[in-house]
């Protein structure tokens, strides 16, 4: 027979938690949501980052052709 110790291990914990995501369609339901509105966040979070690098290079070359135009007229 099963001891209460059997009943609060960390490896039954996991596979009761597993059994009851499988089994209930609300679990899985959120699960769902949850993973959807993840993957949403890192795209977002991947396009912000692309734009705001793409901005800094624009930027950074513009300012690197000003100098270079600038040091041409103005030869010292």
């Amino acid at each position: 027979m099963f001891d209460f110790e059997d009943y609060v291990e960390t490896e039954t914990a996991i596979a009761v938690l597993a059994t009851a995501l499988i089994l209930s369609p609300r679990a899985r339901r959120t699960l769902r949501r949850g993973l959807v509105y993840g993957l949403a966040g890192a795209l977002t979070v991947a396009e912000a980052s692309r734009s705001l690098l793409r901005g800094v290079r624009e930027g950074f070359a513009a300012a690197t052709t000003r100098v270079r135009s600038a040091s041409m007229v103005n030869p010292q």
